[in-house]
């Protein structure tokens, strides 16, 4: 395994032994030998002793030396390497010649080296007499160059404390904290104690609160001692801290406020991601950082940059940064704002970055289909009247695409907002004219498709309109005590009048649309205003038209529309001032409007690669021709689906992007566009698809580390697997040590260790050491774990267990956990019988037993927990000595299902193999599908067979019996802690059981269950019905344990293309009560059904068969296939209704009541095959029982209906539901006694079932309201109506099924002024009541009528309307003189005459009887002053 990849260690440390064969390897071993052998000497001649010597000559002497030799040794490693080739090239010719070169060589190096021995013992002698010397005229106390400097650290974080010291000889160093002496033999693993060329420290390693302290040091030597002092404070991440814990600060310490720091160091904890917003919305990015030390007058400096540009306070943009938080907020998202984030803390050492990427969507569109809002829009080129405007296009990938923009402008400070061209422009360029000068301006861009326009862009950054040049002609001159003098060069002109004509006039800009004319002013100038005017002319043409005839230009840059396309122009500027027109300035080359730019072609291949699990990296080749680009869109789509989707919504400029938001497992494919000016090119081809997954990577670092045992010789380690695996599955693992105060690590292994516990021989009793881990995969060795903490190595003995290890959190549901642990290496002294489970929240103190006794299991469901939060546990390991060592605490785990989270699920397969399944989107390749019973892995390959199938696993049950009951675990490697458990139970098992029973030996199916049927000759059907029957299945019908076959008396029939199997009994008897049975055999698939007819059961089925017996000879002559019914019609008639059949013209059929005929008006025809019978008006007397006849020679059939008692009273509510339906709205009529209020109805009866309410209160009858009705109508009678008889009436008529209700409201209506007293129709006077008249006269009846409204008058004779001619006249006069005019009355006048006068509230009628006699016959007697007297009509009656 080791030969695959090199491990760290080797890699660091090099082995050299005998076993080298290879020539050149040994070369370069002697080289290495020869480099050594030199340094060593050099260090002899820099020894400390000489390091210390004051004469520079001896010291310069030795270092030339040292020098020398150096030379020399890599002179013989050349000649060495030399040799060596030569005899390869030569071979044995050049033998002599070497070994010849050799033995000169070491004679050379003999003689030298005797001269360098003569050489150091002579410095060495000298060195001895000179160091007595010095060292008598330097010896000195201690003196201290560097005090100690106070710290403040966080918890967990190491310090060093520092200072150097010099004198002779050289001082003794001892470390006091609070006064005490440090010794590191007493805590080896917290301090370590470093002396090095007069600079001392100490090392306090992982400091905690009580570290918090004064701490001295004291240098001594035999001349005096030095001492200096410094504080430490240790501050906690969270709660309250004390300001000067105890002994921290004594009095008589001196602390300086003016502490300088070398180094500032920042650590992000909390960092924003990637981040998807929507545009409109408000967001903040945020970071929160540990910052050390934290000082406030030496800070950090927070900026943030948006693609590498550095972001400003601004509408837009909000910076915040204090507090160890840096945040950004923007007020109001637009895609302007999407790109790669960058918050850089600077300090005076050094920069800490972080990135991450800000995606921004298109808001919802105004109008269904209308693209998304443009974005970047700047302003160029500004002058007095004109100002270019760019943007960049929104990416349509679903909608239809841009025909073009709308371009905005508005006057800063105010808000209307005006168009700037009529029809949308096509390019992302647009030059505005019309500005005026002086004034600023903001732009904004709509972008138009065929679905509609889009909402607008963000607004651009204010532009005067203002021409830069003026700002050159002016010049400041500064003169004493502050003052300064604008000298303008137009006070510097000539007196010139009318000026002379623009130069070097040429296009700045060609569009298909437009051309921007640019042109220097002319010079002289004058110190008068000037304007320009442009002139153009088609070539070929010889005319000249002006362009801006109405409006003078006053920038030296024109934008000219209105080109025809295809055509070449030439263009000239003049210039003007008050005084007149410049001649014409030269004229341009010929230009032709067209676009410079055209659209991009498409971008080339695109391929996707795996980023991490939730994104990809996508790169493309660049377009050939790339100038001008904007940059490039890149859409997605899930595989199969057809539906892209943008990933960017802004363009970016380089060919490789991140795509993020993607769903882990799923498959895409992606595709890329290039965008300018002009548009967007053609979709490249798209990538091959990719299942989101995370890169192949290192592994993550193992934690955990944990001593297991220990012998005092040996140390067992155990440590938790990597949270990642990197993508591919761990080889193994390599571990280092060290001593405690040691700085260099060791390695412990030279091949991979594949478990995680493993045991560190050849250790040193007593001595302490710390250990780390570092795992390995196919792509490389990952980053190693944190030291652990230092282990002693001493022999365990005690009599409880060791801890517990490698600790595993899983199936983290809303409430509760499961937590898995390996069982202890050291047992004690018996063997473990339990385990106790603690766990605790973060941040609390207090520690909860989960299990009140111990589980001898290696797992444990924790339950009750509280959603939302984060707790910690530990395992504790128990035999009969008691409680044995805590293991491990847990890393904190919060209490919350992950979104999507997946169970196992059980199932049968097609061939009946019972299986448990599990699904895991997250998983990658390297992740692994750990199957387990009771938590433990399963291995059992004769029980068991595990397939896994992408991110699929399925458990196999080979032959499932009761001792496969129990839970079943899956965990899967490389995820964020996926896991879930299933419990087989003996339900869940015998529902299994019996579902791969089916499937293996399976029945068929069937559709009915035998059953029988009467049918209508008094035959008993049995039959049953299969799903389906090949044409190969066979059946039987078994009788009380006896097979019958098919014959007459039992018809036998199989249609197989329906499944149905029966068989008929022509005569069902009391012999054939007892059990049916029908068994089928199809292949493999057997069935059968039984029905027992026995008792009862029997006796029903007999019954009926004889009733249908019956009734089949019945209907065999004339009879009734519907027996009499009732049924109300609309009219409120009841119809008596009955059907016949097999009728013919010598059948009878006859109506009866009561045992008598009825007789009818209407003979019914039989053949139409109903009968009928009409009630009109229902009552009472029309009770009694009904009976129709039929007879003729074949037979007699009668049908019976008593209508009385319940038949009656179901009757009435039909007819009130038909009548209730007609009902009219209710109606005022006003009599004598008062009020009546009326609702007229198709029919109506006192019995019907009807309501009236006042107020919602029932009204029953009385003398003071009474009801009743007619035949035709339903009516209230109020008498002497008062204010307390005002309100809301109903009336409620009940039918069948619902009932209806008609209202009126009384108050307000004037009904109780009576106006069919006063405003009716009236008539006053004027009419006797008989009238004789001789024939041959002129009759004439005149009245006075009266009413409000104006009442209608109409004459009747003998109460008949009669029509107008020239005998009879009638008049109405101003509204209420009435007349009827007979011209030459006849004996045939004579007769009753009346006459009506009526309006909405009702009228009089009044009769005048007239008599006609002849000349000559006597006048009959009239009685004297009698008029006619009227009678009231009353508002609902009809004239």
């Amino acid at each position: 395994m080791s030969s695959v990849a090199m491990p760290f260690y080797q890699r660091r440390h090099k082995h050299f032994d005998q076993s080298y064969r290879n020539i050149q390897t040994r070369y370069v071993l002697e080289e290495y030998a020869a480099r050594k052998a030199a340094s060593r000497q050099a260090a002899y001649y820099e020894s400390p002793g000489l390091g210390k010597t004051t004469c520079r000559l001896c010291a310069r002497r030795a270092r030339t030396l040292a020098h020398e030799a150096i030379q020399e040794s890599r002179k013989r490693t050349h000649e060495q390497k030399s040799h060596a080739s030569e005899e390869k090239r030569i071979r044995f010719a050049s033998e002599l010649s070497a070994l010849e070169k050799e033995i000169h060589t070491a004679r050379h190096h003999a003689r030298e080296h005797l001269d360098r021995l003569a050489i150091q013992r002579m410095v060495e002698e000298n060195m001895a007499l000179e160091r007595h010397a010095v060292e008598e005229s330097v010896s000195r106390a201690p003196e201290i160059l560097v005090r100690l400097r106070s710290h403040t650290v966080w918890e967990k974080m190491s310090v060093s404390l520092c200072f150097t010291v010099q004198g002779f000889p050289t001082p003794v160093v001892q470390w006091y904290k609070n006064e005490e002496l440090i010794t590191p033999a007493s805590d080896p693993a917290k301090y370590r104690i470093e002396s090095k060329y007069g600079v001392h420290v100490l090392h306090i390693n992982r400091a905690d609160f009580d570290d918090s302290a004064t701490y001295s040091a004291v240098a001594t030597n035999v001349h005096g001692q030095a001492s200096t002092n410094c504080a430490v404070i240790v501050r906690r991440f969270r709660g309250d801290e004390e300001p000067h814990p105890a002994g921290i600060m004594p009095f008589h310490l001196p602390l300086s406020y003016d502490v300088c720091f070398t180094h500032i160091d920042v650590q992000f904890l909390e960092k924003f991601g990637v981040t998807f917003g929507t545009e409109g919305e408000t967001l903040t990015l945020k970071c929160s950082m540990l910052i050390t030390p934290d000082l406030k007058r030496l800070r950090p400096r927070a900026e943030w940059y948006r693609d590498d540009v550095l972001i400003k306070d601004s509408k837009w943009t909000k910076l915040y940064f204090g507090e160890g938080q840096a945040a950004l907020s923007f007020t109001h998202l637009n895609k302007d704002d999407e790109g790669l984030y960058t918050l850089r803390m600077v300090t005076k050492g050094g920069v800490s970055e972080y990135s991450a990427y800000l995606f921004v969507r298109d808001a919802d569109a105004l109008i269904a289909g209308a693209p998304g809002a443009p974005m970047d829009v700047k302003c160029h080129d500004a002058n007095r009247d004109y100002v270019i405007v760019t943007w960049k296009p929104p990416n349509t990938t679903s909608e239809s695409p841009v025909i073009g923009y709308f371009v905005d402008k508005c006057e800063v400070g105010l808000e209307n907002w005006v168009q700037c061209n009529d029809a949308p422009v096509k390019i992302c360029k647009y030059p505005v004219t019309g500005l005026y000068e002086g004034r600023s301006y903001i732009f904004r861009v709509r972008a138009v498709n065929s679905a509609g326009i889009s909402r607008p862009s963000r607004v651009s950054e204010p532009v005067a309109a203002l021409d830069p040049v003026d700002l050159e002609r002016t010049q400041t001159i500064h003169v004493d005590e502050g003052r300064k003098i604008v000298i303008s060069k137009d006070d510097l002109e000539g007196d010139i009048q009318i000026p002379g004509p623009p130069t070097n006039v040429q296009a700045s800009e060609i569009s298909k649309t437009y051309v921007v004319l640019s042109w220097d002013p002319p010079v002289p100038r004058g110190r008068e205003p000037l304007t320009y005017f442009i002139e153009k002319s088609m070539v070929g043409s010889g005319s000249w038209q002006r362009v801006n005839a109405q409006v003078a230009v006053k920038s030296p840059r024109y934008a000219v529309f209105d080109l025809a396309e295809g055509k070449s122009y030439v263009f000239r500027v003049l210039s003007a001032n008050k005084h007149g027109i410049s001649d014409p300035s030269e004229i341009t080359q010929p230009i032709q409007p067209q676009d410079t730019i055209v659209v991009p072609s498409a971008p080339g291949r695109v391929v996707a690669t795996r980023n991490t699990k939730t994104s990809v990296v996508v790169q493309w080749d660049k377009p050939k021709h790339e100038e001008d680009l904007y940059g490039y869109y890149i859409d997605y789509s899930v595989v199969g689906s057809n539906r892209w989707e943008p990933s960017n919504h802004k363009p970016i400029k380089y060919n490789r992007f991140v795509v993020h938001g993607l769903e882990t497992g799923e498959q895409y494919v992606f595709r890329v566009k290039a965008v300018n000016a002009v548009g967007f090119s053609e979709n490249s081809q798209e990538s091959e698809a990719i299942t989101v997954q995370a890169a192949l990577t290192c592994p993550s670092y193992p934690h955990g580390i944990t001593l297991l045992n220990c012998d005092g010789h040996s140390m067992t380690l155990g440590w938790k697997a990597p949270k990642y695996s990197g993508g591919s599955p761990i080889l193994g693992y390599y571990m280092d040590k060290r001593e405690a105060n040691h700085q260099n690590w060791h390695e412990v292994n030279s091949s991979l260790i594949t478990r995680t516990i493993y045991t560190v021989e050849d250790l040193t009793e007593d001595a302490f050491y710390e250990f780390k881990v570092a795992a390995a995969n196919l792509v490389g060795i990952g980053q190693p774990s944190d030291p652990s903490e230092h282990f002693k190595c001493k022999a365990w003995t005690m009599p409880e267990p060791g801890p517990a290890y490698d600790l595993t959190v899983c199936e983290v549901r809303n409430t509760s956990l499961v937590l898995l642990w390996k069982a202890p290496v050291y047992e004690g002294k018996s063997p473990i019988t339990g385990y106790l489970v603690d766990y605790k929240e973060v941040d609390t103190e207090d520690w909860i037993t989960a299990n009140e006794k111990p589980t001898s299991k290696r797992y444990f469901k924790v339950t009750d927990l509280h959603e939302g939060h984060t707790y910690v546990f530990k395992v504790r390991a128990v035999n009969d000595a008691g409680v044995g060592k805590s293991s491990e605490i847990s890393e904190p785990v919060l209490v919350e299902a992950r979104p999507g989270t997946k169970e196992i699920f059980s199932g049968v397969d097609d061939e009946g193999n019972i299986f448990l399944a599990f699904e895991c989107k997250e998983a990658t390749d390297a992740s692994h599908f750990a199957w387990g019973k009771s938590y433990e892995e399963i291995d059992d390959s004769d029980k068991f067979k595990i397939e896994t199938e992408g991110n699929h696993s399925k458990l196999y049950f080979k032959n499932p019996d009761k001792s496969d009951l129990g839970t079943y675990s899956i965990s899967v490697s490389d995820t964020d802690g996926v896991s879930s458990s299933f419990v087989m139970d003996d339900e869940e098992f015998e529902r299994l059981m019996t579902l791969s029973n089916e499937i293996k030996n399976p029945t068929i199916p069937l559709k009915s269950e035998l059953a029988y049927e009467v049918l209508e000759k008094g035959e008993v059907r049995f039959w049953i019905q299969a799903e389906s029957l090949s044409p190969d299945s066979t059946f039987r019908f078994v009788i009380n344990d006896k097979e019958v076959e098919n014959s007459d008396r039992y018809k036998i029939n199989c249609d197989r293309s329906n499944g149905i199997i029966e068989m008929v009994m022509d005569r069902f008897t009391i012999d054939n009560e007892g059990t049916y049975t029908v068994q089928i055999q199809d292949g493999k698939a057997k069935n059968q059904s039984s029905l027992v007819l026995i008792g009862d059961a029997f006796k029903a089925v007999l019954a009926e068969s004889e009733l249908q017996r019956k009734e089949f000879l019945r209907k065999q002559g004339p009879h009734f296939s519907e027996f009499l019914y009732w049924k109300v019609t609309e009219e409120c008639e009841v119809l008596l209704a009955c059907k016949v059949a097999n009728t013919k013209k010598e059948t009878v059929f006859k109506w009866y009541k009561d045992g008598s005929g009825i007789d009818v008006d209407e003979v019914p025809d039989l053949q139409k095959g109903e009968c009928h019978l009409s009630i009109s008006r229902l009552s009472r007397k029309d009770e009694g029982v009904y009976k129709a006849t039929l007879s003729d020679d074949r037979g007699h059939d009668v049908s019976a209906l008593e209508l009385s008692g319940k038949v009656y009273d179901d009757i009435i509510l039909a007819l009130s539901g038909v009548s209730g339906k007609s009902a009219s709205p209710l109606k005022i009529l006003c009599t004598e006694e008062g009020i009546r209020l009326q609702c007229f109805l198709k029919y109506y009866n006192e019995e019907m079932k009807v309501n009236w309410s006042h107020r919602e209160s029932k009204i029953s009858s009385g003398e003071k309201m009474k009801i009743g009705g007619g035949e035709d109508v339903a009516w209230l009678q109020i008498s002497e109506p008062t204010e307390k008889d005002k309100g809301n009436y109903t009336f409620e008529i009940f039918g069948d099924k619902e009932s209806y209700k008609r209202t009126l409201d009384l108050s307000g209506q004037g009904i109780f002024i009576r106006p069919d007293l006063y405003d009716r129709g009236k008539v006053i006077g004027g009419l006797p009541d008989v009238v004789t008249i001789m024939d041959g006269k002129t009759l004439n009846l005149t009245c006075t009528v009266f009413g409000n409204p104006d009442p209608e008058v109409v004459w009747f004779k003998n109460d008949k309307a009669f029509e107008l001619n020239e005998h009879y006249a009638f008049s109405l006069e101003q509204g209420k003189y009435a007349s009827l005019t007979i011209k030459g009355v006849s004996s045939e006048d004579s007769g009753k005459y009346s006459i009506h006068v009526k309006n909405k509230y009702g009228g009089e009628t009044v009769d005048v009887t007239v008599s006609v006699y002849k000349h000559g016959e006597t006048m009959p007697e009239i009685k004297p002053g009698q008029l006619a007297k009227p009678r009231r009509i009353p508002p609902s009656e009809e004239v």
